[in-house]
C-alpha cells in the first residue's frame, strides 16, 4: 500500500488562516465592540460580583439569614448576567442579534442589576453578624452595585450624545411649515 493512500484522508495540506497565533476560541473573541471605559466597567462588574458571591458563600452561620440569602441570589445573578452580556459583546453572537436590542437589553439589565444589588447590599448590612467574610461581601457588593450604576450612567450619557447628534438644527415648527420643500 502506498503512503499516499494511507495518509491522504486524514492529512490536511493547507491548514488555512484560522490556525496560528489566534486559533480556536481566541479567534472568535474580541473586545473591540465596547469602548475602553465600558470594558473596564464590565470587567469590574464581573470580578466584584463574583468576589461578593464567594465571600458570601464563606459565611458559615447567620442569625437573620433573609438578608444573606437575598444577597446570595442577587450577587450570583449579577455575576451570571454580567458574564452573559460580556459574552454577547465579545463573540460573534453580537453580529447575529440586532445591535439595538443588545444595547437596549444591556441598558435595562445594567440598571436593574445595579439597583437590586444596591438594595441587597443595604439589606445585608442591616442583617449581618459582623463577621469578616460578611463585611468583605458587603464591601464587594456595594462596589459592584456602583460599577453597574456607573456603567448605566455611561450608557445613558452615550444615548444622550446620540440623540443630540440626530436632532436637526433649531427650527421652529412654524418656520418648517412656511419654507418650501424644494428651497
Amino acid at each position: 500500500m502506498e503512503n499516499g493512500a494511507v495518509y491522504s484522508p486524514t492529512t490536511e495540506e493547507d491548514p488555512g488562516p484560522a490556525r496560528g497565533a489566534r486559533s480556536g476560541l481566541a479567534a472568535y473573541f474580541s473586545l473591540a465592540r465596547l469602548p475602553w471605559y465600558r470594558r473596564v466597567l464590565k470587567g469590574l462588574q464581573l470580578l466584584l460580583s463574583l468576589l461578593a458571591f464567594i465571600c458570601e458563600e464563606v459565611v458559615s452561620q447567620c442569625t437573620l439569614c433573609g438578608g444573606l440569602y437575598f444577597f446570595e441570589f442577587v450577587s450570583c445573578s449579577a455575576f451570571l448576567l454580567s458574564l452573559l452580556l460580556l459574552i454577547v459583546y465579545c463573540t460573534p453572537v453580537y453580529d447575529r442579534v440586532d445591535n439595538t436590542k443588545v444595547k437596549s437589553s444591556d441598558f435595562y439589565i445594567t440598571l436593574g442589576t445595579g439597583c437590586v444589588f444596591l438594595l441587597a447590599s443595604i439589606i445585608f448590612v442591616s442583617t449581618h453578624d459582623r463577621t469578616s467574610a460578611e463585611i468583605a461581601a458587603i464591601a464587594f457588593g456595594f462596589l459592584a452595585s456602583f460599577m453597574f450604576l456607573f456603567d448605566f450612567g455611561a450608557m445613558l450619557f452615550e444615548k444622550l450624545q446620540e440623540s443630540q447628534l440626530r436632532k436637526p438644527e433649531n427650527t421652529t415648527r412654524a418656520e418648517a411649515l412656511t419654507e418650501p420643500l424644494n428651497a
